[in-house]
């Protein structure tokens, strides 16, 4: 097993079809430092790989008190599934490799626009090529622990790079377009996770907010959901983006402690027009207590960034969460504070309206078109992400649009 302490940062700049090296990255004991190369630092179209944490200047450069790694590098780095599948073609215990092991034994088609290399002077991709049904086949017997060849071992590593925890991989069409697979988990006991989430980007489409491309289709007697890469210009170029946890400057360990205001806060100070995050980011909220998802954390916000400003991408990772009852919050508290408002509830967010920039109006507006878009569209989106009638009927009124969620509130019938 080789490691290293140190790797190349290499960057798709804005509109650039090819990578160019931006920096070093150095691993001394747990601490991860960067420093961007002299040659990029003279480039005139070079940009920060975030300004509020790596500003485009000379010297070495910390991560932020608190991390131990910056952010927007511990972004492009594997998370739970891709870490759980190089540990074991490794053959290492969970979490027992360095941070620069993992990022450079992870794929190279990773989340935004970096890219990690041992060497600085040519780009070598991390790529192993495989079909579909070979990569659906792989995550199946990984999900099931099972035993992998050679050839499936070296397929999964196409999703190794890509965040969350289920089993997922990343394909290219034919005409180049990039595609992330989230395949079905034996976990999924109680609804098909995947055709959920594929009906809950549709009712997000279908209220006119900004989702990727998606369709749900069958594989090996199994349902995949196929979700086109956002951070994918379809012509060999790349969009750079940070996570809300990385604009909130947190580290994983802390992150229940991110809040909504935190990350707009951010939004605000870097967007074009800062009256236009906070409006977005209630709608999205709204849409998260209406599909009862909990797993909006701040990993499941990301925002495009051009060295000077910062723009929400599509929403995405919109899977319900399991209820038992009426008690329900969400994972990140949308209110002010250490005891601002994260139950799931309209009334309550209505409550918080100011904070985003709207009067109380204005924020019941924008719940009731939305209350009143997915009433007339669950039909239409359940079909669409092929969704069985015993899931669509037991999510519509409990996860989808649940009683809880109207407690004290009452939607104008438009």
């Amino acid at each position: 097993m080789t490691t290293s302490n140190e790797l190349y940062v290499w960057m798709w700049l804005p509109g650039a079809t090819e990578p160019v090296v931006a920096g070093r990255v150095e691993q001394v004991g747990s601490l991860v430092t960067f420093i961007y190369g002299l040659n990029y630092r003279s480039r005139p179209d070079a940009i920060s790989l975030f300004a509020p944490e790596l500003p485009l200047r000379p010297g070495v450069q910390e991560p932020a008190d608190g991390l131990s790694i910056p952010g927007v590098l511990r972004d492009g780095s594997p998370d739970r599934w891709g870490r759980g599948v190089i540990e074991r073609r490794r053959n290492v215990a969970p979490n027992s490799l360095s941070e620069i092991d993992y990022m450079l034994t992870s794929s190279s088609n990773r989340f935004g626009a970096l890219d990690f290399q041992t060497d600085r002077e040519n780009y070598v991709p991390r790529d192993e090529s495989a079909t579909f049904e070979e990569l659906h086949r792989a995550a199946i017997l990984l999900d099931e622990g099972g035993e992998l060849s050679p050839s499936l071992e070296a397929a999964m590593m196409h999703g190794t790079s890509l965040g969350g925890a289920r089993p997922k991989a990343t394909l290219t069409d034919e005409d180049g377009s990039e595609w992330l697979a989230k395949f079905s988990s034996s976990d999924d006991r109680v609804f098909s996770v995947v055709n959920a989430e594929g009906a809950m980007l549709e009712l997000a489409r279908r209220a006119g907010m900004k989702v990727p491309e998606s369709k749900v289709i069958s594989s090996l007697g199994k349902e995949v959901l196929l979700v086109r890469r956002f951070d994918r210009d379809g012509a060999g170029g790349r969009r750079h983006a940070v996570s809300g946890l990385t604009m909130a400057q947190t580290d994983e360990m802390y992150a229940r402690y991110v809040s909504y205001p935190q990350i707009l806060d951010v939004l605000r100070e870097y967007a074009v027009d800062a009256t236009q995050p906070g409006p977005e980011l209630f709608r999205r909220i709204a849409l998260n207590i209406a599909i009862s998802n909990n797993d909006d954390h701040a990993r499941n916000h990301a925002a495009f960034w051009d060295g000077k400003h910062l723009e929400l991408t599509p929403v995405y990772d919109l899977a319900p969460g399991q209820r038992s009852g009426d008690t329900f919050e969400q994972a990140m508290r949308y209110g002010r504070g250490d005891r601002g408002a994260k139950v799931s509830n309209f009334a309550a967010l209505v409550g918080e309206s100011e904070t985003y920039g709207l009067n109380a109006a204005k924020g019941r507006d924008i719940i009731d078109n939305l209350v009143s878009s997915i009433r007339e569209t669950w039909d239409a989106a359940a079909e669409v992400a092929r969704l069985s009638e015993a899931d669509k009927h037991q999510l519509f009124g409990k996860q989808v649009l649940p009683r809880a969620a109207f407690f004290d509130y009452e939607p104008v019938q438009l």
